[in-house]
């Protein structure tokens, strides 16, 4: 529990079974302005309770925050801005924090990139975060990981609620509406305005009293052991980098219009060539170039600037600056022997599922039973099928089962795939079943 006074939320209600609890629409009454007694509807949080701060950018304000972040207490709400599409990076623009006797801080790491002397005097504190897996990673770049954390998106999805964003769970849990329309505004500009830094300030504000709301309903539904088992995931493995693909350039958007190996080499050709200025610029590869304009260049294969800036895509002033880049790239990929061309991947794990009544129609019964099982438990227990299993552990045990099917063999084969414990005692008895073959 937070040590902070929480605005005061809207009173709960006990629903019956494994429901969610959703709250009823009585007024909420926060500690500052805002709620109007005539008006049963949710408030607009338009203001930090403390006001918005200016962002820390020097040692020596970042030191003031590491000495009131370690005289605080409770719980420390967390979260990050990046400039997804508009940087080649995912890293850090500005770290917000709240804790309970310390206030609210918005650190800018661009001049302050390392941050563990932070880390040292929260790290043992619960971090409680918003979609933890996405904040990780470029908080674990300045030196901020956590040891123990909560995650509210999360801990609603476990909770049964439909709506999981922020603002939804901060709307009807606690009856104060967020605007998120800055959500995907450019967070490497600078100097960030007044607006941006309200916005953000605002997405700890409400943090640690929703991971109390969601909490209770956890504990009211059962699911606090399941919650923090998969906490203690996120903790173990959220902060690893996206794993690098092998090849990223057939994830070019539209390469499915394409026939023939030669034209794929067109593709990954400008690919890699609009990667390599996209890193070099810190921009986004879609600024660079988007990927219908890769995709018109593969089909038509220009080979004078004359027609390439007449495809789709090609017209802006910094690409047309490029089309020598472009065009020897598609150069490049026509010059290539035929033993260098792309060939198709070879696919790890099982076939798409649509093959499987084709190649194995066994298995594809396998699945679909197994689907059922999967389906059927997470609607008793009121959890997104996903939450319970992902999609693809299923379609892995289907396809290679254990050898010989027992409830220890089956579980074995879900620890190996990641499954937590709570999810191979629900799922195990089930399964099992579905996985034996008919007389």
């Amino acid at each position: 529990m937070t040590d902070e006074p929480p605005l005061r939320r809207r009173p709960t209600e006990e629903l019956p079974g494994n429901a969610p609890q959703h709250l009823p629409s009585a007024q909420p009454q926060p500690a500052g302005e805002g709620a109007d007694p005539a008006d049963g509807g949710p408030v607009p949080l338009t203001a930090p309770r403390d006001g918005t701060p200016d962002p820390v950018a020097a040692p020596a304000q970042l030191a003031e925050v590491v000495a009131r972040f370690a005289a605080g207490t409770g719980p420390v709400a967390l979260d990050a801005e990046r400039a997804s599409g508009y940087r080649y990076s995912q890293r850090a623009y500005l770290v917000q924090l709240r804790r309970a006797g310390s206030g609210t801080a918005l650190i800018d790491p661009l001049p302050l990139p390392d941050l563990s002397a932070l880390d040292a005097v929260i790290g043992e504190a619960e971090w409680v975060l918003h979609a933890a897996s996405q904040d990780l990673p470029c908080l674990a770049e300045v030196g901020l990981r956590p040891r123990r954390l909560f995650d509210t998106e999360l801990a609603a999805r476990l909770a049964g609620f439909e709506r999981v964003g922020l603002a939804a769970l901060t709307e009807q849990l606690l009856g104060f509406t967020l605007e998120k329309h800055h959500s995907a505004a450019d967070w490497s500009s600078r100097p960030l305005p007044e607006s941006w830094l309200t916005y953000a300030a605002l997405d700890v504000e409400l943090l640690t009293d929703l991971r109390d709301a969601l909490d209770a309903e956890l504990t009211r539904q059962g699911k606090s052991a399941w919650a923090a088992e998969e906490f203690a995931a996120l903790v173990r493995t959220g902060a690893r980098p996206p794993r690098v693909r092998a090849e990223p350039w057939r994830r070019t958007s539209g390469i499915h219009r394409l026939r023939g190996a030669r034209a794929q080499a067109r593709v990954r050709s400008m690919w890699y060539a609009r990667d390599q200025i996209a890193a070099r610029r810190d921009a986004a590869p879609g600024r660079v170039l988007p990927d219908s304009a890769i995709i018109a260049a593969a089909e038509l294969d220009p080979k004078d600037e004359k027609t390439l800036l007449t495809l789709p895509g090609f017209g802006g002033r910094s690409v047309r600056r490029l089309a020598r880049t472009w065009l020897a790239a598609l150069d490049d990929a026509r010059q290539l022997p035929e033993d260098s061309l792309p060939v198709s991947p070879a696919v790890e794990g099982p076939p798409p599922p649509h093959r499987w009544a084709e190649r194995d129609p066994v298995a594809a019964g396998r699945l679909a039973r197994c689907r059922e099982v999967v389906i059927r438990i997470a609607g008793e227990h009121n959890l997104p099928p996903e939450n319970l299993i992902t999609p693809d552990s299923i379609r892995r045990l289907a396809w290679t089962p254990p050898e010989e099917i027992t409830p220890e063999s089956v579980a074995e084969t879900l620890r190996g795939l990641n499954a937590r414990e709570w999810q191979i005692n629900l799922l195990t008895p089930d399964l099992t079943e579905a996985l034996t073959p008919t007389p």
